[in-house]
């Protein structure tokens, strides 16, 4: 499997060398399908690629047409060389080239010219396999298969409005909380220990030619696998928290955040430099911005309504009772209003929302409609199953 993948690893430098010479030299634009077309001869020349599979190779080289249309839309930097090591895998855009012997709880995996291989692992809903991913990560192999089902979640009749925080990473509108768990945290006094025993060893240098010590291989080995701990446990908090979020409310609105903005670097010359790094680090642990597409999903999964109300709004600086608008420092965390409305700051932040979405005429009535605040649409590159719609086009002669 490692000789596969860095088969797939020198066909994606291939193709990607093909389009600079070409546009550097001749100024021609070569097109996927240009590349596609020349995968028949390039096996010719190249025997040990007909083990892999046609479908298979077709879909390394539409990563390196999905990384070029990604920097044209300004999303990604322009495209770069993939070493062995930041190479993980490949995918199987189809059904063929593999088969999975399982009901979704463990089983096998086929994979042609291999055999079978045992895997473990549970889905939450099984149907028809349609898309599988081979990938190599902290020394071990992971297959994500994409399936074709009903997909079915079930959720309550209430409502509710979230605020994110750094201490309590959220706050809804009862007052009631989920605290911070700070994975990263708790753990970084390990991963500064064992940073520094990487610092002391022999690491690689390219210009140099100088290899990396096997001491210094395991110990990054050990520093990753710290790192790897704290994502696993930030995502299955995740997990578990918008569920319990969607399986008692199909309304549920927050702030949209920018989230870039917020955890931007210190000016150059800031005095507060230090503080904005513990800052920006608080935020990135919670994981703001994966929690909300989290609980967005589920919630349209169940049926529900999800709202993000502007930030114009401004919920934290607002009276949830009388609609008075007051700025607010920081480190003032009750909210005291002139009409007598004293409660948490966070929590009158959240009754600012959850009132927003209600009084946009959203409600339980109208249960799977789309979020109410689509400002900005996401671009879309397009991918495997645009291209697969057309057929492959016949070498010019």
């Amino acid at each position: 499997m490692h000789d596969w993948r860095k088969l797939h690893q020198y066909l994606y430098n291939a193709c990607l060398s093909h389009r600079i010479t070409e546009y550097q030299h001749f100024g021609k634009n070569v097109s996927y399908f240009d590349q596609q077309n020349c995968l028949r001869g390039f096996k010719e020349v190249w025997p040990e690629y007909k083990q892999l599979g046609s479908q298979a190779l077709q879909a390394t080289v539409k990563r390196v047409d999905s990384a070029y249309s990604r920097f044209f839309k300004g999303l990604a930097k322009f495209p770069r060389f993939k070493s062995f090591q930041r190479y993980r895998g490949w995918t199987y855009p189809a059904t063929s080239g593999w088969k999975a012997h399982t009901m979704g709880d463990h089983g096998a995996l086929e994979l042609s010219n291999l055999g079978q291989i045992r895997m473990r692992g549970k889905a939450r809903t099984w149907g028809q396999p349609t898309t599988c991913t081979i990938i190599w990560k902290n020394n071990k192999w992971y297959c994500s298969i994409t399936i074709k089902c009903e997909v079915e979640r079930e959720t309550g009749t209430g409502a509710c409005g979230i605020d994110f925080g750094i201490l309590r990473a959220i706050t809804f509108d009862d007052s009631t909380g989920i605290e911070n768990p700070k994975f990263l945290a708790k753990s970084k006094d390990k991963i500064a220990k064992a940073s520094r025993q990487l610092r002391r060893k022999r690491s690689p240098n390219r210009k140099k030619r100088i290899r990396a010590s096997k001491p210094w291989k395991k110990a990054r080995q050990k520093v990753s696998k710290l790192q790897n701990k704290v994502t696993n446990q930030r995502q299955d908090w995740q997990h578990k928290v918008s569920a319990q979020i969607v399986s008692g409310n199909s309304l549920v609105a927050t702030e949209k955040l920018n989230l870039k903005g917020m955890t931007r670097k210190a000016k150059k010359g800031s005095k507060r430099k230090k503080q904005k790094t513990g800052l920006n680090r608080n935020l990135l642990d919670v994981g703001i911005g994966n929690l909300t597409q989290l609980i967005k999903y589920k919630v349209e999964e169940s049926g529900g309504v999800f709202v993000e109300v502007p930030i114009k709004i401004a919920p934290s600086q607002t009276c949830p009772n009388c609609g008075k608008k007051r700025k607010k420092e920081l480190s003032e965390r009750v909210h005291n209003c002139d009409c007598g409305c004293i409660m948490d700051r966070d929590a009158a932040a959240a009754t600012v929302m959850l009132n927003y979405a209600r009084g946009l005429g959203t409600s339980l009535l109208n249960r799977g409609s789309q979020s109410s605040e689509q400002a900005h649409t996401p671009k879309r590159c397009g991918g495997l199953a645009k291209d697969w719609e057309v057929k492959r086009q016949k070498p010019r002669t």
